[in-house]
């Protein structure tokens, strides 16, 4: 198999198939899902994100699969047949095109279906909010209806894990929101009044004399700073929160205290997911990283390095990451005294039952939290991980796979390493080189490794297209992020830069050179102030904006030379438009990108023969079916 030019401009070769330890992973041609007619989306750079959601019905025949996916204006289910058997697009199980306004995000309730029901509910570009049965067809309620509640996008939307009636939704301004299905919205804006407030958030409730949406209101960061996407926990006790302003922010969902926080290198973090014990929180974002966070150690254990634009989406592979034979509840409460001093609940993630003090919810161990990582699959195991499995897509089209074993992401954070002769006007890439004294971080005496084929399962979000700025070791730094579109045409100032060495990768044999995102070093003092609005996790009720440097060297937000630098498994280019969606299953993993194709990848041995034959009467084309809205069609 030809190898992928991992520099080139615009001649990638796309991947058909590629191998990793366990074999080879292969795409499945005609299990490709789509709109059955793609006529008039010629250019779909404007619209929201190809998202995909799972759910696997408890259907006695085995075909209890669906899949969701939204593409521009409209939404589609389908029976989803993996591997065992080609998509036939011509028989939908629901299809909606909307007016106005663009579906961006969706999530089944997987406590409350049945074998001929489940709730969906959908967010869309204007604010509003849909729950509806597309199966029965008879539900169809909207929230937010006349944007009273928020006008901003709806970036994400979970049910809340083990509710039969809560989800949570998240917006561009910045806010999150608690509804209950049952409950109407009101007539009027709502008044808040302060339920809560913490370093860097805000919780108020709605002052009415009866009870209605929203329950609750969010407020994290600064006002009007988005919220890109928030992810629970596998037992459903913790929220982990991604914003533009560059935070990681975990919280306890229940008694709404903040845990942690983690800071991007540089701009905002887009997406975010948790290992499948619940250790670990893995971020990506327009840093071009992949970011691995601690929960017990309540601090950034590793980065990973290998996608060439922003990282859109991470997330575990739960069946290719390994375990050990250890039994029993993950304990969550160690950390050092600093970490943990203000924190007053530490919660042990288990997936036993428990009581919600605020949504009487009950959590059991049937209903797993709804997250993309174990989608449609009983994967509760809570035993440690020993090496994990992670992918990341982002919008330089690549899939990046990474092996993380423990070893490595428990190294203890490094201080501060400096060379002679550099001083504070060196200039280093991301790779750890220095301009002038040039140094990689494999001859640091060891304390820093650059890891190659390091297990860990993580996935990652994009690609800087335009400079950041961005906080550094005691001064405020530009990091100058890379367009590195595969049809980019002259190289930018950066790419040039790169040239020089700062981003040469020099720690193996038959390595490709790879230009990342360069930082360098300046004199002023001046920080971007308004996009890392946050009150930190400490006592002091200044916030980053106050000191921007405050967190710089910190365990939320480590130099690069203070932890380990992870290369990728592999990192293959696997599509013509940025990557939108990843999640793996039993059986295959399957992928989205902007055009509105969704992907699936059979596992090693995991091929059907159906999926596999030219001949089959279903294709997938682009033009396949002739299209079309039926009468199921609704308008918001």
């Amino acid at each position: 198999m030809k190898m992928a030019v991992q520099d080139g401009g615009g001649k990638d070769e796309l991947k058909t198939q590629f191998i990793t330890r366990e074999g080879t992973y292969r795409l499945m041609t005609l299990s490709e899902y789509s709109r059955p007619n793609r006529v008039g989306y010629t250019n779909t750079q404007g619209s929201a994100a190809v998202r995909v959601s799972f759910v696997t019905l408890p259907d006695p025949s085995g075909n209890g699969d669906r899949i969701c996916f939204n593409f521009g204006r409209e939404l589609y289910v389908y029976v989803y047949k993996g591997v065992k058997k080609a998509a036939d697009l011509t028989k939908p199980v629901d299809k909606k095109m909307y007016k106005g306004t663009n579906p961006t995000c969706h999530d089944f309730n997987v406590v409350t279906m049945t074998p001929d029901s489940v709730s969906l509910v959908v967010g869309f570009s204007t604010g509003q909010i849909q729950l509806i049965d597309p199966i029965k067809k008879e539900l169809s309620k909207l929230y937010n209806e006349e944007r009273l509640i928020d006008k901003t996008k709806v970036t994400c939307i979970r049910w809340v894990p083990g509710s039969t009636n809560l989800f949570l939704v998240s917006h561009s301004s910045g806010q999150l929101y608690l509804y209950n299905e049952e409950l109407p919205c009101g007539t009027a804006p709502p008044h808040y009044q302060p339920f809560k407030q913490g370093d860097g958030y805000a919780i108020h409730t709605c002052k009415t004399k009866s009870t209605r949406n929203p329950l609750y209101r969010w407020v994290i960061g600064s006002e009007g700073c988005c919220i890109n996407e928030f992810a629970f926990s596998p037992c459903g006790t913790c929220l982990a929160v991604v914003s533009q302003d560059g935070f990681l922010r975990v919280f306890h969902y229940d008694t709404m205290e903040l845990l942690g926080s983690a800071r991007s290198y540089f701009g905002g973090f887009l997406c975010v997911c948790w290992s499948p014990d619940g250790r670990y929180v893995v971020v990506g974002g327009e840093d071009d990283l992949v970011t691995v966070w601690s929960f017990h150690e309540r601090r950034v254990v590793a980065r990973g390095q290998g996608h060439r634009s922003w990282v859109s989406v991470v997330a575990f592979d739960p069946y290719t990451t390994s375990y050990s034979e250890q039994d029993g509840t993950v304990d969550f409460s160690g950390g050092s005294d600093d970490e943990t001093t203000q924190q007053n609940h530490t919660p042990n993630c288990t997936l036993s039952s428990g009581s919600s003090e605020r949504s009487s919810v009950t959590r059991n161990s049937g209903n797993q939290a709804s997250n993309r990582n174990s989608s449609g699959s009983d994967f509760n195991r809570m035993n440690a991980a020993t090496c994990y499995r992670l992918g990341s897509v982002g919008q330089d089209t690549q899939l990046c796979l990474w092996d993380i074993t423990e070893d490595v992401l428990r190294q203890p954070m490094c201080s501060k390493l400096r060379t002679s002769g550099v001083g504070g006007s060196g200039t280093f890439g991301v790779n750890g080189l220095a301009a002038g004294g040039a140094y990689h971080l494999n001859s640091m005496g060891g304390c820093v490794p650059r890891c190659n084929n390091v297990s860990t399962t993580l996935q990652t979000n994009a690609v800087a297209s335009k400079d950041k700025e961005c906080l550094a070791d005691g001064n405020a730094t530009h990091f100058h992020g890379m367009n590195m579109h595969n049809n980019s045409s002259a190289p930018s100032l950066t790419q040039r830069l790169a040239g020089l060495g700062f981003g040469d990768r020099k720690d193996g044999s038959g390595t490709h050179k790879r230009n990342f995102s360069l930082a360098s070093r300046g004199g002023s003092t001046g920080g971007d102030k308004n996009n890392s609005s946050y009150r930190g996790s400490g006592t002091s009720n200044r916030t980053s904006a106050d000191d921007p440097m405050r967190l710089i060297g910190t365990g939320a937000c480590p130099r690069f030379d203070e932890c380990p630098v992870l290369e990728p498994l592999i990192c293959k280019k696997i599509a013509h438009e940025r990557l939108t969606a990843l999640i793996f299953r039993e059986d295959c993993f399957v992928t989205a990108c902007q055009d509105g194709y969704v992907y699936t990848w059979a596992r090693p041995g995991k091929m059907g023969l159906a999926s596999h034959i030219p001949s089959s009467p279903t294709t997938v084309t682009a033009a396949a079916v002739g299209g079309g809205i039926g009468p199921s069609g609704t308008v918001v």
